[in-house]
Formats: structure tokens, C-alpha cells, sequence
């Protein structure tokens, strides 16, 4: 008898004279051998009773201990432990499966665990695969602990899904004030009534009466721009496996309408004339008085104004190059996008003029009183013009930009290519907007001075002569 076999044992004596002749008669290979019979290892005595370095008697190192039907001992695979093994196929593939270390699991409780193994096999479930799911789910649980006990929402949550789009995608599409402004959004309309719901359980009538909630406190509109947010969080969803469809497309008829209201914007020409004769009397802050007269002169948007450096102008040349990363662009517009180009009336360079010796010594053109380091904020131009007896709901900063798109077309005549290419508008297509970074720069500069020498006769009340680019 082998080595192999006279270190194991077999219950019935009957079997194992069975089995040795058909071995012995190559009727039975020593695979299929240890494949049938069981509990070939007589006790933990045995094992305890290997010492390293035994060798079988053809004298080759005995490196497992087998145990029948796959279950083996693999001898002194970490230091002085041995590991427990179980061979199994499934589905035509043969796998081994760990079953612990000796002497922490005993030969009893190896056997117990093999048993469990191979009743998993026979349903046809992958022991191997279960165990990686079981620890999965146990790190996933851990992790959800960890994250409760600091406060975060769990893991695949619509409030932890949303997060990570914020960061890793819309952050990096849009300007930082916009990220800013969905997040709170989000924060204040979304996150209390569905951050703990799994993604995917937030369906369309749990949204709708999340966006009920803000569309009942009248800001219908937030109510529409939570709703976009939101589908965008579960489109994000849907690529990264956490959810399958985007339930705001449910909503589409669900919300009120939104009133769109513009900027309120002064387009009455005798109205627009007492507008410059007010601010041309402002009695506060110079600053604040330039900075209404620039906006009205060029028609930018009142943070470009009011972000403007000394350096970004050519007072000699007429002109003031805004940098890409000023204007209102997406993230890629601000990195990559052309300067704009203003050209300067004669009336604006002197405004200028006229703020160098305040100003002319710093960075920003309207700096803040607080902090030079800071320009003037919206509120300060919307409370001047609300000092001079223009409120909001008449005129506001952004208003000259409407102001002017009205006037310079219904009043002089002005093609609205060229004005929507000095409001620094979006043309449809990525080749228009190359084309435009040059185009109408002739036009433009008759149209500008046009429109300062036009609000000048508006300024006196005089009759006003239409304009004609050449």
C-alpha cells in the first residue's frame, strides 16, 4: 500500500478493500479516488504527528494531507500552519476553495465547512463567487456604518450619488458659481426629503412631491431648476449602475409654467434720457457713478464692469479686451474661449480718464470701499440706481444690456448681428463662433460710438438720427 494511503483511512473496511483493488487494477485513478471516499484523515492526531521535512516512502516531501471527496490539507503553506482546502468543478471549471489555516480550524470544523461547500455545488452555486458576495456585502455594511457614525449619507443614496456628480462632473462643466448655486439648491430642496433614498427607490411621484414643496412657496422656477438638477443627478445614475431610468422625464407636464421675466430695462427714450441726467448727478461714490456710466456705454454684463483691471484696457487705442475666464461661458469656454473685444467710445475712454487718478494705482478698476482687493457688488449698483429713483422693477445693472439690444436696433437701425456680437451672445455653432471672435470689429466700433454720442442727444433731449453702418 502507498504512502498516501496508509496515512488515511476509510470508515468501512469493506469499501476500502473495494476501492484499493480497483485502484490497484487501474480501474479507479487516485483522483477519482479521493473524489468518492471520505474522512481519509484519521484524527487530529495525525496532522499534530507531521513533523517538516517527512517524506512519503518513495522519499519525495509530503506537502497535503488528503481528506477525500476535495477537502485536503496543504502542509506548512504559511510558516508552521497548514491550509485547508477544497477542490471542487462547477460548470466545467475546476476551483479551489480556502477553508482556513490548521490549527485554528480543526479537522471537524474543515469538514463541516467542506460539507457546506459541496451542498452550494450541487444547487449549482460557485462557493467561491458566494464568498466574495457575502464579504462584499459585509464591507459594504461596515462602510455604510463608518459613514452613518460621520454623518454621510449611504453609499448609492440619491444625496451620495448626487454629490458625486457635483464634484466630478458638473463642477468641472460649469463656472463656480453655478456649481455653487446647484448644490444648494440641492441642499435645500432635495437633499431632506430624498438624500437617504436609494437612487434608484426615488421614483416620479416621490420627486414630484419633493418639487411640490418648493413650487407651493410660490418660486416656481426653483422648483424647475431642482427638477433639472435632479435629472441629471439620475442620468449620472443610470452611467455609473446605480439606477436604471431618470424619473424626472415623468414630470414634464407636472410643475407650473415658469413667467419668464426679463431684466427690468428702460427703452423709452425720454425715460433714458432722465436715467443719464440722474446718474450723471449721483451724489455718491465716484466709483459707483463710473461704473453705471461704463454699463450704459458698453452694455456688458454688470460683472464684467465691475470685475474690470486697469490692464485689460488700451485707453490710447480705444479698446478693452475682457479675458475669456470674465465672461459668461461654460468651463471649457472660460479656459480655452478668445478675449472679448469692446471697443471704447470717446465718451467711455473718458470716463475712464477721468477714474484714473482715483483708481488707476490698483488691480480693479471699481474697487470695493471695504476691500480694494474686491470689486463693487451688484447690490451696491442696483441700490444706486434705486437712489435715484429707478427701482428694480424698472432698471436694473443688467438692464443696460437690454437698454441697448432695444434702442440700437428700434432707434438707429442697427443689424442684430452685429449687436448680439458686441453682446457677446452665443452664435448656434462652435465654426460661427470662431468665425465671430473677428467679425463686424469695424461695425462694431461705429455702432459703439454711435450709441454713446446717441445717448449724449438723448442726455440734452435732442431729435436723434438713425444709424447706418458703413
Amino acid at each position: 500500500m502507498s504512502a498516501w494511503l496508509r496515512v488515511s483511512s476509510c470508515p468501512s473496511a469493506l469499501l476500502w478493500e473495494e476501492l484499493e483493488e480497483e485502484l490497484q487494477n487501474r480501474v479507479l485513478s487516485p483522483e477519482k479516488f479521493f473524489l468518492m471516499a471520505r474522512h481519509l484523515i484519521p484524527s487530529d492526531k495525525t496532522i499534530k504527528a507531521l513533523k517538516p521535512g517527512a517524506t512519503d516512502d518513495d522519499g519525495a516531501p509530503v506537502k497535503r494531507l488528503n481528506d477525500g471527496d476535495g477537502l485536503f490539507l496543504m502542509l506548512w503553506v504559511k510558516g508552521g500552519a497548514h491550509g485547508w482546502r477544497f477542490q471542487y468543478t462547477l460548470n466545467g471549471r475546476r476551483n479551489i476553495l480556502s477553508l482556513g489555516t490548521y490549527p485554528d480550524t480543526g479537522l471537524a470544523l474543515a469538514r463541516r465547512r467542506a460539507d457546506e461547500a459541496r451542498a452550494l455545488v450541487a444547487a449549482g452555486i460557485d462557493p467561491s463567487e458566494k464568498r466574495k458576495a457575502e464579504k462584499a456585502e459585509h464591507d459594504r455594511q461596515r462602510e455604510q456604518r463608518q459613514r452613518e457614525a460621520a454623518g454621510l449619507p449611504p453609499v448609492g443614496s440619491f444625496e451620495a450619488v448626487a454629490r458625486e456628480w457635483l464634484a466630478d462632473v458638473h463642477a468641472h462643466k460649469v463656472s463656480p458659481g453655478h456649481a455653487e448655486r446647484t448644490r444648494i439648491r440641492l441642499e435645500q430642496h432635495a437633499f431632506p426629503w430624498l438624500g437617504r433614498l436609494a437612487l434608484a427607490d426615488v421614483t416620479a411621484p416621490k420627486l414630484l412631491e419633493c418639487l411640490r414643496r418648493v413650487e407651493k412657496r410660490g418660486t416656481v422656477e426653483t422648483a424647475h431648476r431642482v427638477k433639472q438638477a435632479c435629472g441629471q443627478v439620475f442620468r449620472y445614475g443610470i452611467a455609473t449602475g446605480h439606477c436604471e431610468r431618470d424619473p424626472s422625464g415623468d414630470l414634464r407636464d407636472a410643475l407650473r409654467p415658469v413667467v419668464v421675466a426679463h431684466h427690468a430695462a428702460l427703452t423709452e427714450p425720454k425715460r433714458v434720457g432722465e436715467l443719464l441726467r440722474a446718474v450723471d448727478s449721483y451724489p455718491g461714490q465716484p466709483t459707483t457713478r463710473a461704473a453705471l456710466l461704463l454699463c450704459a456705454l458698453t452694455f456688458q454684463r454688470p460683472g464684467e464692469v465691475r470685475g474690470a483691471e486697469w490692464a485689460e484696457f488700451d485707453l490710447d487705442a480705444g479698446t478693452w479686451l475682457i479675458p475669456g475666464h470674465r465672461m459668461k461661458r461654460s468651463v471649457q469656454g472660460k479656459a480655452t474661449g478668445p478675449a472679448h473685444l469692446v471697443p471704447l467710445s470717446r465718451q467711455a475712454v473718458a470716463v475712464l480718464r477721468e477714474l484714473q487718478p482715483l483708481t488707476g494705482g490698483r488691480v480693479l478698476v471699481f474697487p470695493g470701499l471695504r476691500s480694494p482687493k474686491r470689486p463693487i457688488s451688484d447690490v451696491t449698483l442696483g441700490a444706486a440706481l434705486a437712489r435715484l429713483g429707478f427701482g428694480n422693477d424698472e432698471m436694473t445693472a443688467h438692464g443696460f444690456r437690454a437698454m441697448a439690444r432695444t434702442m440700437l436696433a428700434e432707434r438707429l437701425g442697427v443689424a442684430e448681428p452685429v449687436i448680439e456680437a458686441q453682446l457677446a451672445h452665443a452664435v448656434p455653432d462652435a465654426l460661427g463662433r470662431a468665425y465671430n471672435r473677428t467679425e463686424f470689429a469695424e461695425q462694431r466700433r461705429q455702432m459703439m460710438q454711435a450709441w454713446a454720442d446717441y445717448l449724449d442727444t438723448l442726455r440734452r433731449g435732442a431729435e436723434v438720427i438713425p444709424f447706418r453702418a458703413a
